[in-house]
């Protein structure tokens, strides 16, 4: 199983230490040696078992200023950030690559959730050729894929009544299995341990490591731990550690914190390109047996969304008596007074889906930030020393609602890539130029990953016509049906999702019913039901470029949109005591649920989302 990372506790090298101290031999690719050194010097070869000295990882009582001490490194072949469906399936095609041919290729993966899983949410109904390449017989092995689908629907919703629709040939679900991702993502990461790969949940990647060249990506830097809410280091402060790589490869998920950054300064978007966006709330239920029916797939539209709203619902039935059901709202909404969260609580209690719910009980809540751009808001895949994978790189299928797949072929073609260039051309060594994942991106070109998205390329921006929601229906039905992405022109997104909003002056405010505590709840306790939890006294892991926008613009303007586009509540304009008759901005970041809406969506960009002490965040269970 994994280990936990518990920075109050342990120190981030004995940590590492301990995890490394549990395989017999260590070795990476420069033989039965791991280079490690307790700064940024000249590295030393250690035989055999790769130890960590943390004689110089003190308590804060004992060092003068332990924020200038230099840190530990570890060097691997590759270095994966994110333990999610992508990040796990090139870590462990690396691992069976090398095993077929007899070598050795030194791989770890870091995770930022508490433990591999536990960040993970999705619908989820997902395709399994992926997943056959990797382990052809994983029923054997006890995948948990225990759900097969079993029947499509797809509904309109009005007010009060489910009007039936014909079901989209695309979304078809032949084939495919109702799966909790989560539990998914925990069988991956166990068996990439079997493979050898160092895994470590709790551990949150903070900053990337760029070469003397400053474009080539040497690997990453992890979270110092222990520092307090003024950036001073606590007893307990552990500095993070230095992860070095000949590649690096980031599958951070949609809208990563590192990622952001490295498409900005490699400058991996044409002028003027950008990505676009959803939110998916949802939450598990456990629903009377009479009312189950397992393998049981319904789409919805419409309803609780007018027609300048994208988004729609699903439901699904899992095995034992679970639902698994939400609401995906486009982010590129324009009314600042929507609140998605609130529009799920209208979803549920819509007659069609509360009887499911009536007698029922809610297991799990959570909420994500989607990719929805498509093809036109690729980044380039690769740069010096590394590449992007997944949601990381944007290859959700928005009209099929997956993602996961894809997510997987990704990290497959970037894994057969740089085994190639690391073990057969012998390329990264010290002193040599980064390496370049060419092939990576010439495969991805040639995969089904791109023929997919690139057949529905025009089908999300349609939407944006003046006919809105009717016009993007009309279009998606002639393009999936008949056309098939065989046009001569590519449709372009409006405007970044954040641009959308438009001023409160030119809305009413939407008045949400209360909650009635039986289907449908308040946000603080769907919350309690993430298992979210952040250590006390640490930094705020939500900036602020300039503390006064807020105030100043985002409320006078678009009446403070951040306490509703929220879906934990984590943002509350209130009484200023020091300024009587005004409000200040207050941000509870305790309450985040990692799903990196407000980074998205706040109309002013002020809001910089950046990770928290690494095993932060919520716990999801069969998400």
């Amino acid at each position: 199983m994994y280990r936990r990372c518990t920075p109050a506790a342990l120190t981030r090298a004995r940590v590492f230490a301990r995890s490394l101290a549990a395989r017999s031999a260590f070795t990476s690719a420069r033989g039965n040696t791991c280079a490690v050194t307790s700064g940024r010097g000249a590295l030393r070869a250690v035989p055999q078992v790769c130890h960590f000295s943390s004689s110089r990882i003190a308590s804060y009582a004992e060092e003068a200023d332990p924020l200038t001490e230099p840190r530990e490194m570890m060097e691997y072949d590759v270095v994966i950030v994110g333990g999610g469906p992508a990040g796990l399936a090139a870590a462990i095609r690396l691992k069976q690559l090398a095993a077929k041919e007899d070598t050795d290729i030194s791989v770890i993966v870091v995770e930022k959730g508490g433990e591999i899983g536990a960040h993970t949410l999705s619908g989820a109904c997902i395709e399994t050729g992926p997943l056959e390449e990797l382990f052809p017989d994983w029923k054997e092995l006890g995948a948990p894929l225990n759900q097969p689908a079993l029947e499509d629907h797809m509904k309109y919703l009005t007010a009060k009544h489910a009007l039936p629709l014909p079901h989209p040939p695309q979304m078809s679900n032949a084939g495919n299995y109702i799966v909790s991702l989560s539990n998914v993502v925990k069988w991956l990461g166990e068996k990439a341990e079997e493979l050898g790969v160092d895994i470590f949940p709790g551990t949150a990647a903070s900053e990337i490591i760029y070469g003397e060249d400053g474009t080539s990506v040497c690997g990453i830097v992890t979270n110092d731990a222990g520092v307090d809410k003024d950036f001073k280091p606590k007893s307990t402060f552990t500095p993070g550690i230095e992860l070095r790589g000949k590649l690096t490869l980031f599958a951070e998920g949609c809208h990563g914190s590192l990622t952001k950054g490295l498409i900005r300064k490699l400058k991996l978007r044409e002028e003027g390109q950008f990505q676009t966006y959803g939110l998916g709330i949802k939450e598990v239920w456990e629903v009377e047996p009479a009312k189950h029916s397992p393998g049981k797939i319904t789409h919805t539209m419409g309803y609780p969304l007018n027609y300048k709203t994208y988004g729609g619902g699903f439901i699904y039935h899992m095995e034992d008596n679970k639902v698994s059901l939400g609401l995906v709202i486009g982010l590129d909404y324009e009314n600042p007074y929507l609140s998605p969260y609130q529009e799920f609580q209208r979803f549920k209690a819509h007659p069609f889906v509360s009887d499911l719910l009536k007698g029922g009980r809610v297991l799990s809540y959570g909420g994500r930030a989607l990719v929805e751009g498509g093809l036109q808001s690729l980044p380039k895949l690769y740069f010096p020393g590394g590449a992007l994978i997944g949601d990381t790189a944007g290859l959700m299928n928005v009209p099929k609602i997956k993602g996961t797949h894809n997510a997987m072929k990704s990290g497959i073609l970037a894994a057969d890539s740089a085994y190639k260039a690391i073990v057969a051309e012998g390329q990264g060594e010290e002193g040599a130029p980064a390496i370049a994942l060419t092939d990576y991106e010439t495969a991805f070109k040639d995969s089904s990953i791109y023929k997919e998205l690139y057949e529905v390329r025009n089908v999300r921006p349609s939407f944006h016509t003046s006919l809105g929601i009717w016009g993007g229906i009309v279009w998606s039905g002639l393009d999936t049906l008949f056309l098939k992405g065989r046009v001569p022109f590519t449709f372009q997104h409006k405007d970044p999702d954040h641009a959308m909003l438009k001023p409160a002056s030119m809305f009413k405010p939407i008045e949400y019913p209360k909650p009635d505590n039986e289907i449908t709840f308040d946000i603080l306790t769907s919350v309690s039901r993430t298992g979210t939890g952040h250590t006390e006294n640490q930094p705020v892991h939500l900036r602020l470029k300039d503390k006064s926008v807020q105030v100043n613009e985002n409320l006078p303007v678009y009446a403070g949109p951040e306490q509703r586009f929220c879906p934990a509540g984590v943002y509350e304009y209130v009484d200023d005591e020091a300024n009587p008759g005004k409000k200040r901005f207050q941000i509870n970041s305790q309450n985040c649920i990692h799903c990196k809406t407000c980074d998205i969506k706040d109309p002013a960009q002020n809001i910089n989302w950046t990770v928290p002490e690494g095993g932060n965040g919520p716990q999801y269970v069969d998400t």
